[in-house]
């Protein structure tokens, strides 16, 4: 039997719920991810007692770093496809052909930007002087996500 609760949202959220309403169905997300909160709980407290070897432990953070970085990678591709949707001819054409695909990361044309995703994606959060892995994963989505758009678009110019 499922039991109704009431839960509390910002306005600007409900505005957006409610402009939306017909396109989700906002008890299975609520669901969903109320089941994968309490989940992570569960295994955490499970973790903590339990006595693991070295190599249960090595499995387990080898799977979450995977899960981590395929969460950038996801991020990367989704903010590249964003972007050559509204690139310039041009530009897209740099950023294909560019051999070293992290120059582009430091092109003057293009820094800004950059540094925009980094902070709405909270990349800043963790980086340091050399890349890290979900860096690299999400700026391999990105590119990825180019490249996925052009082939989508470029028999059709």
């Amino acid at each position: 039997m499922a039991q109704k609760i009431t839960l509390s949202i910002p306005d600007m959220l409900h505005e957006k719920l409610t402009e939306w309403r017909s396109s989700f169905n906002f008890s299975k997300m609520f669901q969903e991810a109320l089941t994968d909160a309490i989940q992570k709980k569960e295994e955490l407290q499970k973790r903590f007692s339990e006595e693991l070897e070295m190599p249960d432990i090595v499995k387990r953070l080898r799977q979450e770093k995977q899960d981590w970085d395929h969460t950038f990678w996801r991020a990367g591709k989704k903010e590249g496809i964003k972007w050559a949707r509204s690139a310039h001819y041009q530009d897209l054409l740099y950023v294909l052909h560019c051999e070293d695909t992290y120059k582009v990361l430091n092109c003057d044309e293009y820094k800004s930007y950059f540094q925009e995703i980094y902070k709405a994606n909270g990349l800043g959060n963790y980086t340091s002087q050399q890349g890290i892995d979900h860096e690299k994963q999400f700026i391999d989505g990105w590119f990825d996500g180019v490249t996925s758009f052009w082939n989508d678009v470029r028999h059709q110019l």
